[in-house]
């Protein structure tokens, strides 16, 4: 039985949790697994290395650390905004996300951290910075 080896094609099943809590994140469980092709850097690298030499139907359980998975929060990433910079309709709320437009045109989700009187503190971190990461994982089928 061949085992997934880079530059392969694969379908994953997998259950996220917080390694410190074991809340789940995200899970595929409930729609189709997740495909991707191992070197290309489209998923988290500790993702892609628990994949590595999995045969098909195996299931195993990874642990990434932060430094494999979003990184440490990096306080650069806070940014303060006046309220009178945001549309009117919208009345923040600390955990309430955002999105930014770029200069580029491409667009940035943040998250509401701070609410004050007059301006609010925006997160460009992704939400999962700054945890370890547990994954249940499935191997469904290797397109190599």
């Amino acid at each position: 039985m061949s085992q997934v080896k880079e530059k392969d094609t694969v379908k994953v099943h997998y259950t996220g949790k917080l390694a410190s809590t074991g809340q789940v994140f995200d899970s595929s469980l409930e729609r189709e697994p997740i495909e991707f092709t191992l070197g290309e850097g489209t998923i988290i690298p500790g993702f892609e290395t628990g994949v590595l030499n999995m045969k098909e139907s195996e299931k195993k359980t990874i642990e990434i650390p932060k430094e494999e998975a979003y990184g440490e929060v990096r306080k650069d990433l806070f940014q303060q905004v006046g309220k009178d910079q945001l549309p009117e309709e919208i009345k923040p709320e600390v955990g309430m996300g955002l999105v930014s437009q770029n200069p580029d045109g491409t667009e940035r989700q943040l998250r509401v951290a701070e609410v004050n009187d007059d301006h609010i503190v925006v997160d460009a971190n992704h939400p999962l910075a700054g945890h370890d990461l547990s994954f249940e994982l499935e191997l469904v089928e290797i397109k190599s």
